[in-house]
């Protein structure tokens, strides 16, 4: 019978400790209803009373459907009682179902963080376990830097997790605070703890700080440990936590784990981590990590012509699972590297009709080395790649034509720095001209873009630009400017275009064009300005 692992989420608390992360209340709500959707056991939602957002979390209940909410802590004040130590009483009455509590495990840290003896500390351990089980919640017990503790005073850090089992913890979880500590030394040490407390008991929490975090906990597991803590898209303080988007595809997918334990993510559910792992992107404001193991855009990417070919004719060949498990998929990547069967692999993925013989499909291969020798990279901008393809198959509708545009930054003391950009485009015969101002010279061509499109309105409305970036391919007079620029719809659907000129104005608009003119094509908008949308 396979054994139960627990999993154990704290990216609303430890997560919030990386620099330039604060989560509101709605993201706190919106991230632990997602959470508790994939089907993880805990969710640790942050520490009432350290401020006011955590407070307001914690003062109703937050209504999961499977997970165990839990609230963070510190074990009591030496020297008082529970009751007389507001800030623990605080934790102990946030509406949650469980409490996990963070304690000296080193005795060095005994001595010099928190100035008591290491006999005080064991009994504000067991008072805390004790207290927490008291108001009816699960107890928890953090051994804050347990491995370097039990390389310091192996028998001193064995009697804090001890104490904390003795008197009621659920859950005694060994913590490599700093992220120092490496696998092997994982295992060895997890396995002697073992020998005192049953794995079922037992809980590992692993910093990154030698990109070993995921490394660490699955050796934990091997050892004995039963409940693994970690954070969507390793987020953490320094350089982070365990990855439990890393974690949990691993755990579900891998014979060596999925033949002998369970976990409460169902395996039908795997898929929907892809999307929780952007939702905390989304929510940050950042761009998703394109190299993220199993949910990256370029997890499954593939580019040289020989490798496309044994995909083509094995995907396990350089897929180590299938994509679709965890909600990704396949790319085709194109560039000066690519064969012919990259492009038809592409086209296919993509869903445009072509036939394999017409020489459409060497023009295309041709001019996307040609560009690529002119500054462009079509590796990972898929969607400019696919209007260049249909334009040389002729199946590329016309839905504007840039006649003319005009940008204009100007300065004074009234309104600061302006941008103004001044725009006519060809649509269905007629000219229009707009104008659009913005923070920006790029910006300002956006506004005025949208203005000209107003028949195109219901595609492009939700439309954002949610990562710019240029580069410098050359010094000199005569540097090229490459912009790529990745755009989102409502829907959350992304997608890369890009532009080069020695211009970094014109570059920005070629992208800016593709970008607009992609969304049109995949939400099959018309060029005909009377055909309503679907």
């Amino acid at each position: 019978m396979a054994e139960r692992l627990y999993l154990f989420d704290t990216t609303l608390r430890d997560g919030q400790q990386t620099s330039g992360v604060d989560f509101s209340l709605a993201d706190k709500i919106r991230i632990a209803n997602a959470l508790d959707s994939l089907g993880l056991d805990y969710i640790e939602g942050g520490y009432p009373g350290a401020n006011p957002t955590d407070s307001q979390f914690f003062a109703e209940d937050r209504k999961l459907a499977s997970a165990v909410m839990t609230a963070f802590g510190m074990t009591k004040r030496a020297g008082r009682s529970a009751d007389n130590d507001p800030g623990f009483m605080e934790v102990l009455n946030a509406q949650a179902g469980a409490v996990c509590l963070v304690a000296k495990s080193w005795d060095y840290h005994v001595d010099v963080a928190l100035g008591i003896s290491n006999d005080e500390n064991l009994a504000s351990i067991c008072d805390s376990v004790t207290a927490v089980g008291q108001h009816g919640r699960e107890a928890m017990i953090d051994c804050e830097h347990f491995f370097d503790g039990y390389k310091a005073n192996r028998d001193y850090a064995l009697a804090c997790a001890t104490a904390a089992l003795e008197a009621g913890a659920r859950w005694v979880v060994l913590c490599d605070t700093n992220g120092g500590t490496l696998p092997d030394e994982v295992f060895e040490i997890v396995s002697d703890v073992a020998q005192h407390i049953p794995g079922d008991h037992l809980g590992i929490h692993t910093h990154n700080d030698t990109e070993n975090a995921v490394a660490n906990t699955l050796a934990a597991v091997q050892a004995g440990v039963r409940q693994l803590q970690g954070t969507i898209n390793g987020l953490g303080e320094r350089c982070g936590n365990a990855n439990l988007v890393s974690l949990i595809p691993t755990l579900l997918l891998k014979p060596r784990y999925a033949d002998s334990f369970e976990t409460g993510i169902d395996i039908e559910n795997l898929p929907a981590l892809r999307a929780v792992s952007n939702l905390l992107d989304e929510l940050l404001n950042q761009t998703p990590n394109r190299h993220a193991p199993y949910v990256g855009a370029s997890a499954f990417a593939h580019k040289g012509g020989i490798h496309v070919s044994a995909v083509m004719k094995d995907p396990t060949t350089y897929e180590h699972v299938a994509p679709e498990l965890v909600g990704n998929r396949r790319t085709i990547l194109v560039s000066d590297q690519a064969g012919k069967s990259n492009v038809v692999d592409r086209l296919t993925s993509a869903g445009i009709a072509f036939d394999a013989a017409d020489p459409a499909i060497e023009h295309i291969l041709r001019e996307v080395k040609q560009k690529e020798s002119e500054g462009y990279s079509y590796d990972g901008v898929g969607a400019s790649f696919e209007l260049l393809a249909l334009r040389h198959l002729g199946q590329l509708p016309e839905f504007f034509e840039v006649e003319a545009y005009e940008v204009n930054v100007s300065n004074d003391r009234t309104h600061g720095t302006r941008s103004v950009a001044k725009l006519a485009l060809v649509i269905d015969g007629e000219t229009v001209e707009t104008q659009g101002a913005g923070n920006g010279p790029i910006n300002a061509l956006d506004m005025a873009l949208r203005a000209d499109l107003r028949r195109y309105a219901v595609y492009i409305d939700e439309m954002r630009l949610v990562d710019f970036k240029v580069r410098i391919l050359n010094s000199g007079t005569e540097a090229v400017t490459r912009v790529t620029i990745e755009s989102m719809d409502g829907e959350g659907r992304s997608w890369r275009t890009i532009g080069v000129n020695a211009n970094i104005v014109v570059a920005s608009l070629e992208a800016l064009l593709d970008a607009v003119n992609y969304k049109l094509l995949r939400d099959g908008a018309s060029a005909d300005p009377e055909r309503k949308p679907a």
